[in-house]
């Protein structure tokens, strides 16, 4: 019975290596192409590698990445998340170099399919395209801000300006840090290629 169970279990643990070591590079490259899609969809046209960096704020590490365009400056993405209704909604946010969002995009969410699964939905989400903070308040209008909430779903609504609200103050620490010259490290990324 211990000979028989053992082999079992040394056949079971070898086809998970095997499936594993087969299957690795496909989820790392589906991985890569997800975030390259959403840096692309949330920054202004750029022509360079992006370039991956990160930034703490408020004790939390935030990471971003920074595109250029003629050597120039183009936007940063950055990576914010926040608590909503069913957990945590992880939200690419592309910022213009004046601070300005010039896009978002969902990266991961757990809300009510039909609820506060709308905040993917272009009637959310194009609200935030060109959204000034610096003039607008990034909280729902319930709470006196200037975002129009998903119908009956407050909750996520709060949350993804509360992820906005995150991506804009590591957007003033990366300015801060840029301007003081205290960047963190640069890492190249592995991101693939740029748009």
């Amino acid at each position: 019975m211990v000979v028989c169970l053992s082999v079992i279990c040394l056949v079971c643990s070898a086809l998970l290596a095997a499936v594993y070591a087969i299957t690795a590079e496909p989820v790392k490259a589906a991985a890569e192409a997800k975030l390259n899609k959403a840096i692309s969809q949330v920054v202004p046209e750029f022509d360079s590698t992006p370039v991956e960096s990160a930034v703490e704020v408020d004790g939390k590490t935030c990471k971003y990445y920074t595109v250029t365009k003629g050597g120039e400056l183009a936007g940063y993405a950055i990576e914010a998340s926040s608590s909503g209704f069913g957990g945590a909604i992880s939200v690419m946010v592309g910022m213009t170099p004046d601070g300005v969002i010039y896009n978002t995009s969902v990266l991961s969410h757990s809300e009510t399919p039909g609820l506060g699964a709308k905040c993917t939905d272009p009637a959310f989400a194009d609200q935030f395209k060109g959204f000034d903070p610096s003039v607008k308040s990034l909280s729902v209008k319930k709470d006196k801000g200037d975002v129009d909430a998903i119908t009956a779903s407050t909750i996520t609504s709060r949350a993804y300006c509360a992820a906005l609200s995150n991506a804009v103050s590591a957007f003033k620490a990366i300015v801060q840090a840029d301007a003081s010259g205290a960047a963190d490290n640069v890492i190249p990324s592995e991101v693939g290629n740029s748009k």
